[in-house]
């Protein structure tokens, strides 16, 4: 007797799994991840550029459409209380001004709100001192104001009256300089010599070669200079026409020495002759010019060609 065996039907294979999608991190996301900082730092700190334009442009709306400064002023004073109030002041382009009185300029605001902060006003204010040439101010959302100096470059110390004080090439005063502090630069002497710096440097100009000998500049009756030279003696100049005199002095100087020699002084006020005289001396001698003559434009005296002319009184010869 035979057995009918039923089959029961195939088993079943479990389903595939299916692959979890793999999630691909953005261009954005990626660069994110390589910044020093954490993306909720990056966060805060767009959210606080978009309300601090938005503050901004609500202030200048109601400026412009006419909304009474009481209500601008507290909108900004809200701005201010949200975190946009200065607290930082970042300086540069500072070598010799004092970077507290920045600092201190900046920070005097009668209030701190950074769109209360009158920039111009900022700027202003530190173009009232001598190194400052320029300054350029700036916000930087949410707290910082940004200061930009541009100094002026020290060029002479002007003397007047016993006081010493550091001046620029335009003959802005700078600061008091100390007697036993006095830096290497040239010397000017005399009521309003700052003023005439500008024309003292196109004089020294003219003769480049006595320019590093001149060590100090007496300006004389608001009209004229006398140059004092590191060998001592002192060249007066003439009113009209010194830059002239000068080169014609360096072309003599450079033929035949004349600095140097025991030589007191120099006289071109004339500028047809060169006058001189030495210590002790009561005449003052015409030095031949070597261009017109041959003989030695250096110790000349009376008796070898020279001309002798009566010596002048001390005033008129500083006059």
């Amino acid at each position: 007797m035979s057995r009918t065996i039923k089959r029961g039907p195939p088993p079943r294979r479990p389903a595939p799994r299916r692959r979890q999608p793999v999630k691909r991190a953005t261009l954005t996301e990626r660069l994110l991840a390589k910044l020093p900082v954490s993306e909720e730092t990056i966060k805060k700190a767009v959210t606080w550029t978009i309300l601090g334009g938005a503050g901004a442009a609500v202030l200048a709306l109601a400026t412009y459409v006419g909304v009474p400064g009481m209500i601008g002023t507290a909108i900004a004073e809200q701005a201010g209380q949200a975190g946009f109030r200065v607290q930082q002041i970042e300086v540069t382009g500072l070598k010799r001004m004092d970077r507290m009185t920045v600092y201190a300029v900046a920070l005097d605001q009668q209030s701190r709100a950074m769109p209360l902060v009158d920039l111009g006003e900022v700027r202003d204010k530190l173009l009232r001192y001598g190194w400052i040439k320029d300054a350029h101010v700036s916000r930087r959302l949410p707290d910082t104001l940004l200061v930009d100096i541009d100094e002026r470059s020290p060029a002479a110390v002007w003397q007047d009256n016993g006081q010493l004080t550091l001046i620029d090439a335009s003959g802005v005063l700078l600061e008091p300089v100390r007697a036993e502090a006095m830096p290497d630069l040239p010397l000017i002497i005399g009521p309003g010599a700052n003023l005439q710096e500008p024309a003292y440097q196109a004089l020294l100009s003219a003769a480049p070669a006595l320019k590093p000998r001149v060590k100090a500049a007496t300006w004389i009756g608001n009209r004229r200079w006398d140059l004092t030279f590191d060998s001592g003696e002192t060249l007066a100049l003439p009113e009209d026409g010194a830059a002239a005199a000068l080169m014609k002095f360096a072309a003599m100087d450079g033929s035949r020495p004349l600095l140097g020699r025991g030589w007191l002084r120099f006289d071109m006020r004339d500028p047809a002759k060169l006058v001189a005289r030495k210590p002790g001396l009561n005449q003052n001698h015409a030095l031949a010019d070597p261009a017109k003559a041959g003989g030695t434009a250096g110790d000349t005296a009376p008796g070898n060609g020279a001309e002798a002319e009566a010596a002048t009184a001390e005033g008129a010869s500083q006059g």
